[in-house]
């Protein structure tokens, strides 16, 4: 067990508060659903009707004990892990080994305890409660498929990334961060790049789609706004779950347009159009670009706040490390920086939250005409059983997207064709 001291009760507090943080505004959700919610909107008038609105409360308070179980069990084990002494004890051990091997061994550790700690959470959200809602259509065996895929993913990506960092901070130098840093670029550079055309793949089939009209409208919208697009595909989600979606991935000429089949199935011609057309908005106005620029600045920091904290012995002792190997240090500075970036995330998502209004207003500029989107926003809330009635703090800490009912009232007031 670690010796207790002022800085590790210091994080211990910071950590528990961050954490009861979370419940109660999960908790303040559900119960400001129940209050406020149990009348369907205006808006949604003739499209939900009151037992499917029971419905979406029942699926939303499902999964709000959910998280805060799942929250509390991996908080709690977290908690458990670096209090005990297991960390330094491993530390210990892998001192006298190579350094880039024994900081893979040491982080591949505490992924393994992360995985088999989410495994359980993982089974019951897909197998009882989205079973349960009818979303899920995923067999044991496709689930068992994806996890194997998910963690040599993990495992080969992130044991490259891993390495390169520590590499950096072994033979750059003081500068060490900035070289770290650029490596890092890269590499999300590199992961939007690739994602769409290896990873993905390894998950879902991605069919070019049929010559069609709804193909040939999609063409016609893209050229008409200077996008050039590597193929429109269609992604067999069905296999998974029955949600829906469609999004843009990539970059530069690795740019392709993909709908899940259940969109394409429930949705019409037009609502299709409406929706590609607010993920151009977001290809218009630069959001990829500015988010890239965002995490960058961020990762800037971070690195460089590393390069500070890492050579402080203190920091070290606070957990119970007697040595100082630098890739402890690394795993440190994360574990420091995970509730202070809780309490920094609502200036994240109002910025991403203000992206996705511009890509809406971009749609109806494109369309001409805000109703095939506010129509396809309310189908979408009706398959997804989106919560109509979010509590604003909860949407002040968790949504990247504006509520749905926020959304629908601004484009139908908006209209202007």
């Amino acid at each position: 067990m670690v010796s207790f001291n002022l800085y590790l009760i210091a994080y211990i507090c910071i950590y528990l508060v961050s954490t009861a943080l979370k419940t109660i505004i999960e908790r303040m959700n559900i119960n400001y659903l129940e209050k406020y919610g149990k009348t369907v909107p205006a808006t949604f008038q003739g499209v939900i009707y009151e037992e499917e609105l029971k419905e979406i409360i029942r699926y939303t308070s499902d999964n709000v004990q959910f998280k805060l179980v799942q929250t509390i069990v991996i908080k709690s084990l977290f908690l458990f892990i670096v209090i005990s002494g297991i960390l330094p004890w491993l530390a210990d051990n892998l001192a006298n080994k190579n350094f880039l091997l024994a900081g893979l061994v040491f982080f591949a550790f505490i992924g393994l305890i992360e995985v088999l700690a989410s495994l359980p959470f993982d089974y019951y959200h897909s197998f009882v409660i989205e079973d349960r809602y009818g979303f899920n259509t995923k067999t044991i065996k496709i689930w068992i498929s994806d996890l194997i895929k998910s963690l040599l993913v993990m495992i080969v990506l992130g044991g490259l990334l891993l390495s390169a960092l520590l590499l950096m901070l072994k033979y750059t130098g003081m500068n060490w961060w900035i070289w770290a840093w650029a490596v890092f670029l890269c590499f999300q550079l590199l992961m939007t790049i690739i994602y769409p055309t290896v990873i993905a793949p390894l998950f879902n089939k991605f069919t070019p789609l049929e010559k069609s009209d709804l193909k040939a409208d999609i063409e016609q919208l893209a050229k008409k706004e200077g996008i050039e697009i590597e193929g429109i595909y269609q992604m067999d989600a069905t296999r998974r779950t029955r949600h829906t979606n469609a999004y843009f991935s990539g970059l530069g000429r690795a740019k392709r347009i993909v709908l899940f089949d259940s969109l394409i199935q429930s949705h019409s011609q037009e609502e299709v159009l409406s929706i590609l057309a607010h993920e151009i908005g977001h290809l218009k106005k630069n959001h990829i670009k500015k988010q890239l620029v965002i995490s960058g600045i961020v990762s800037l920091f971070l690195f460089f706040m590393a390069s500070k904290l890492i050579t402080c012995r203190v920091l070290y002792e606070s957990f119970g490390f007697s040595n100082t190997p630098y890739y402890v240090g690394l795993f440190l500075v994360g574990i420091l920086w995970e509730p202070v970036n809780y309490f920094l995330s609502p200036l994240g998502m109002a910025i991403s939250r203000k992206f996705e209004r511009e890509a809406d207003y971009y749609s109806i500029d494109i369309i001409k005409r805000a109703k095939p989107l506010s129509t396809a926003l309310k189908k979408m809330a009706k398959e997804n059983l989106s919560n109509l009635k979010p509590h604003p703090l909860y949407v002040f800490f968790n949504y990247s997207h504006p509520p749905l009912l926020e959304r629908i009232e601004y484009l139908e007031a908006h209209d202007k064709f």
